[in-house]
């Protein structure tokens, strides 16, 4: 178990990183317009659960190891940012499909196909990786043994303050969108700029520098 002292100053540290808009809150954020709430808060979930593998990759030390390799870094930075963009594409695509009045429900699809959606996005994500790596072990109480547990631990309580602190984006970015969604062809444009921010955020994910 890791000592309550750094146990709280790591969920403040946390908190201090996550409430700062970021690659998440933008993917959030685009989900939510492009998808309403529902399918926003769908994909924070889903987002969350695909941290739970990277977590324990790193607990058990292979994160450091995939890190570490320039080979296998690139292959998940880019399969995490095409995947993005491939969500962005497919947002602006049906975004007449998403035009509905105020008095209508953003349209069906299966909630299992965008949990899924949000969990590769979740797990292709170097960033979260990255992070976990670096900051996870300054965090650990090494005298207290169990190194980990403490690091699996530290990583849940990151998972949990995330998926709070990103519902909220979700559950504001839609309500926004029902707000606007008195007039189709505004919810039309937010769900193409969900949908632009989406191909965004791949663009900036796959252009990013060296892996440190």
């Amino acid at each position: 178990m890791v000592p309550g002292p750094s146990l709280l100053a790591f969920a403040l540290a946390a908190v201090a990183l996550i409430v700062i808009p970021g690659p998440s809150v933008l993917f959030v954020i685009g989900r939510s317009l492009a998808l309403g709430r529902l399918g926003g808060l769908l994909s924070v979930l889903g987002n969350a659960i695909g941290m739970l593998p990277l977590i324990v990759a790193v607990s058990l030390g292979i994160g450091a190891v995939v890190a570490q390799s320039l080979v296998l870094f690139t292959i998940i930075k880019f399969a995490g940012a095409a995947y993005l963009i491939y969500l962005g594409i497919q947002a602006i695509r049906h975004r007449r499909h998403t035009a509905v009045t105020h008095e209508a429900a953003p349209p069906s699809r299966s909630r299992w196909r965008i949990l899924g959606e949000g969990f590769l996005v979740g797990l292709t994500n170097p960033k979260s990786l990255v992070f976990f790596v670096a900051v996870l072990p300054q965090f650990v109480d090494y005298r207290a043994g169990g190194i980990p547990l403490q690091l699996f631990e530290l990583g849940l309580v990151f998972l949990v303050l995330a998926l709070f602190f990103d519902s909220v984006w979700a559950v504001a970015a839609g309500t926004a969108r029902h707000w606007f969604g008195r007039s189709p062809k505004r919810v039309e444009r937010l769900g193409a700029t969900g949908g632009v921010m989406m191909i965004g955020l791949g663009g900036v994910l796959a252009l990013t520098g060296a892996k440190h």
